[in-house]
């Protein structure tokens, strides 16, 4: 059994282990206890029944055999490229996220309230934590950060979002893959806008194909700020999301001995 295992980053070496991980995705249940956004239909299992057949075996069929309906942008953890705002049919997430493993930096921030009511995390409040760091994906860690995020229901509240600036800064750091726990970048009613989304992925005129982000996760509070080998992990749709798990294991640096 492999207990620790390492990888090299900008000449710098780390250990992880790979026994170790730390899933960031939210679990998805049938029923209410779920989170959602953006007025999605809650995601639901349902049992497939062809003739005699049943597929439950709590209802005395063979095996458990069921449909899944599901909104990936709208329930649960997903990851998305940037076919969500193009009208590309080549731009899905199978053809334009081709590695799983990232090194990626953890940061934790405070949205700021302003007079309208908006709840926005500032460009500045992201720079002072990443300053010169190098790192191949972000992920934003939100407060307060409690466990409710795990089935809350977002649609008409407004929620948190990204200052526009952060994803040009995030694209200029060379950062590929922006991950945090809010259901979007950009807010929840902007007439269409999407401006974080564009300046992230600097569609349409300079487009990063390979760039993706990653909403609805969760990161619980015992998993300190750092640096982490990421595991992006997909369902091989042709479509411009994927639910998705990214799992993470701390990266420890290695130094020459004295």
């Amino acid at each position: 059994m492999i207990s620790e295992a390492t990888i090299t980053y900008h000449n710098q070496t780390y250990t992880f282990n790979p026994l170790s991980p730390l899933d960031i995705s939210m679990p998805l249940h049938d029923g209410d206890a779920q989170p959602e956004c953006f007025w999605a239909e809650p995601a639901t299992f349902d049992v497939i029944r062809v003739g005699d057949f049943v597929g439950s075996v709590a209802e005395g069929g063979s095996t458990n055999y069921k449909r899944i309906h599901l909104t990936p942008h709208g329930n649960g953890t997903h990851t998305e490229c940037y076919g969500h705002i193009s009208a590309d049919e080549n731009a899905t997430i199978h053809n334009c996220l081709k590695r799983f493993l990232f090194v990626a930096h953890l940061i934790t921030v405070t949205p700021q309230k302003y007079e309208n009511g908006d709840e926005i995390v500032l460009l500045e409040d992201v720079k002072a934590q990443l300053q010169s760091i190098k790192t191949e994906a972000v992920i934003l860690r939100t407060t307060p950060n409690t466990a409710d995020k795990l089935t809350r229901h977002y649609s008409g509240t407004n929620p948190p979002y990204l200052e526009p600036a952060i994803g040009q800064y995030l694209a200029e750091k060379g950062v590929q893959h922006l991950l945090l726990d809010l259901p979007s970048v950009d807010r929840e009613l902007d007439e269409g806008q999407l401006l974080c989304h564009h300046t992230f992925w600097q569609y349409p005129k300079n487009t990063r194909c390979g760039a993706t982000i990653t909403e609805l996760i969760f990161v619980p509070d015992h998993i300190r700020d750092g640096l982490y080998l990421l595991n992006l992990q997909i369902t091989s749709l042709q479509l411009d999301a994927s639910p998705s798990k990214p799992v993470l294991y701390p990266l420890t640096p290695v130094y020459p001995a004295l």
